[in-house]
């Protein structure tokens, strides 16, 4: 995905970010808009997406708004890394898929679509076959998000 967007230099190289006022994520943070939720803990929060694009497809996000995984404090990143594979152990033990994909994306020309960032920690169970979805998906509806999230929520291990 490639567009319109801000330019950021991190460590001497440039990004293009995506540009998105107000934060999406922010305000489902904030509670202003409704997310499923499967966690909101002090520095990092787990989302089940409308967009899932493998099994149990869960977002983990720094509760504070931050652009890219350079902007990250090192509490953030390592409250991040604990949420990511969290999440993933609550993919692994409720669906039991052949793999889990776990990635996070910085910048437009890497398919940043929202600058706020999220380790996509995308966190998604393999569908079966292996991958998972790329391109349009069927949007899931709050109803089904939220079961996702019971579901994922009895297999979420607690924070470190």
């Amino acid at each position: 995905m490639t567009g319109a967007g801000s330019v950021i230099t991190v460590h001497a190289v440039p990004l293009v970010l995506p540009v998105e006022d107000p934060c999406s994520f922010c305000a489902y943070l904030a509670g202003q808009r409704r997310y499923s939720v499967l966690e909101h803990g002090s520095l990092t929060a787990l989302l089940v997406t409308i967009e899932q694009r493998g099994l149990g497809h869960v977002l983990a996000v720094p509760v504070e708004h931050r652009v890219t995984v350079f902007d990250l404090t090192r509490a953030e990143a390592a409250d991040l890394m604990d949420a990511s594979i969290r999440a993933a152990t609550a993919i692994r033990d409720a669906y039991d898929p052949e793999g889990i994909a776990v990635w996070q994306n910085n910048g437009t020309a890497a398919n940043q679509s929202i600058p706020h960032v999220h380790v996509h920690v995308h966190i998604a169970g393999t569908v079966p076959g292996g991958e998972t979805r790329w391109g349009d998906v069927p949007r899931q509806t709050f109803d089904q998000t939220d079961e996702i999230a019971q579901t994922l929520r009895r297999h979420l291990p607690p924070p470190e």
